[in-house]
């Protein structure tokens, strides 16, 4: 298709005009004409980003790479955003030395803060489990003008230590950052707790969280509740039952400056015999939902921090009682409900959870919590159930699975052999500007050949040719077997003309 280019051309039409591209190759050979078309436009920071991204998605690295060139040489102003994405793609694709290239070379551009490429490569370090590289990258980078914030990283950096079970390092790191020029946040104490409670140093815990009562607890705010909750069940799991209770008295004046009928008559006998553990631990929990100060945060942070754990009914008792004290529950709270009723396969109250909790409290499902539905839907290999949300989904205002999601769904139906679905889901997918991967586009292709759907594979030939996607030599043989067989000998001579001029 011939382009219609204007008679003053901008980078914002540019890149309205490569998005529309379903071949990424045609995209970029619009993107290069342009500056000889146009002598006096130039590209700028958006339409590199545009470009580099439709590249990266499609798998065209090595053309990715060179615009990334070409963008540097053109010495454009550019975010840091762009930087970021690229990483990721690489990431993905297990090209980390790749990032950490890139990474190295943004000095060389025309960008002036690049704080979260730097956050972005260093979370994918301490996932690849390479610690060293992580610290030589924070000890290199960190104290740049260009990285505006180290709070971020200095909390990566804690929890990867935490993970390994060093959370003395960890602390050490806590204990040392107003001397970074950082201020510890609600992650930084988290963290720190949660590695501290797990490595069983209780007594250092406790002295973080009273740390708390004059730094971040001043103002008696309810999110704070997840940490206090964290080494109380900590102390009540190591048996130290009467210290959990005089914390808890303490965090209740000083940390959630609660009322003095909150705290002035706690005992352990309002909880059964006062030594099953899991008994006073709820018990402990109620007393916090109770001495919080009543909102929104403190109720979300508690019920989502027990639906995380998998204590599904607990959390249950905490919007129950959110409900009664006229709070409404928000998205995030029925988004970790619903991953915690996958986590042990009841998908059938999650689906419940999303067509009656939501629709009862005015909250209606957005896409990501049927996102995080379809997702785990697909991992069980319930695909009927899938195309029976999905349906349900699309009718739904403003609610769209994303692209991972149909990727995922069209996947698990060829390899169930379910061709002719995944044919029309394809279909709602190229509406949805969807493009699927050449793997995908291999797989169905065959499979419809199996079929003895000649036609409609040829059709998907063409479709998956325009979007400079390359078959596999399986697929050819696919379809010339195909087309051997003799009752294929009636097929019109328009499917073989098509098939002879790919």
């Amino acid at each position: 298709m011939s382009i219609r280019w204007p008679r003053v051309l901008t980078p914002t039409y540019l890149s309205q005009i490569i998005r529309t591209q379903k071949n990424p190759l045609k995209a970029l050979q619009i993107f290069n004409e342009a500056k000889s078309k146009y002598p006096k436009y130039s590209h700028n920071g958006p339409v590199y980003a545009t470009m580099i991204t439709i590249l990266g998605t499609s798998g065209r690295l090595k053309e990715m790479k060179e615009v990334i060139e070409q963008m540097k040489d053109d010495s454009c102003e550019c975010k840091d955003s762009v930087f970021v994405s690229v990483i990721k793609m690489y990431a993905k694709v297990g090209l980390v030395d790749e990032a950490i290239g890139l990474y190295k070379n943004i000095p060389r551009f025309n960008c002036v803060n690049w704080t979260q490429s730097f956050n972005t490569l260093l979370e994918i370090m301490v996932n690849e489990n390479k610690l060293e590289d992580a610290h030589s990258l924070f000890v290199e980078s960190s104290c740049g003008w260009e990285v505006k914030s180290r709070v971020q990283a200095l909390n990566l950096l804690m929890y990867a230590l935490c993970q390994k079970s060093r959370s003395d390092l960890a602390l050490q790191i806590f204990q040392e950052m107003d001397y970074q020029g950082c201020y510890p946040n609600r992650d930084s104490y988290l963290t720190v707790m949660k590695g501290l409670c797990r490595d069983k140093r209780l007594n250092e815990a406790t002295h973080l969280l009273y740390s708390m009562f004059w730094r971040i607890s001043l103002k008696g705010n309810g999110e704070d509740i997840v940490i206090y909750r964290t080494l109380l069940d900590a102390l009540c799991d190591d048996g130290n039952f009467e210290e959990a209770v005089e914390i808890l008295s303490k965090i209740l004046r000083k940390g959630l400056k609660a009322p003095k009928r909150c705290y002035s008559r706690l005992d352990l006998s309002q909880c059964g015999n006062g030594k099953d553990v899991e008994d006073i631990k709820r018990w402990i929990h109620e007393a916090l939902v109770r001495g919080s100060v009543p909102s929104t945060a403190s109720y979300n942070a508690m019920a989502i921090d027990l639906y995380n754990e998998g204590k599904i009914g607990e959390a249950d008792n905490v919007i129950d009682e959110m409900r009664k004290k006229g709070f409404k529950p928000k998205h995030s709270i029925f988004e970790a409900k619903v991953a915690a009723l996958n986590k042990v396969g009841k998908l059938d109250e999650a689906i419940k959870v999303i067509e009656e909790d939501m629709v009862e409290v005015n909250c209606l499902p957005n896409a990501r919590v049927y996102s995080i539905l379809l997702k785990n839907m697909c991992n069980v290999g319930n695909s009927t159930s899938v195309l029976e949300s999905l349906n349900k989904m699309s009718k739904k205002v403003g609610c769209m699975a994303d692209k991972e999601t149909y990727s995922i769904l069209l996947e698990m139906l060829c390899r169930e052999r379910k061709f002719l679905e995944a044919s029309q889901l394809l279909e709602h997918m190229s509406i949805k500007s969807y493009w699927p991967s050449a793997d995908n586009y291999n797989m169905l292709i065959e499979g419809l050949c199996s079929l003895g759907r000649q036609y409609e594979a040829v059709m998907l030939l063409e479709d998956m040719i325009s979007q400079g996607k390359l078959p596999e030599i399986s697929v050819w043989n696919s379809l010339s077997s195909s087309f051997c067989n003799s009752e294929m000998m009636k097929v019109s001579s328009e499917t073989f003309n098509r098939l002879r001029s790919l």
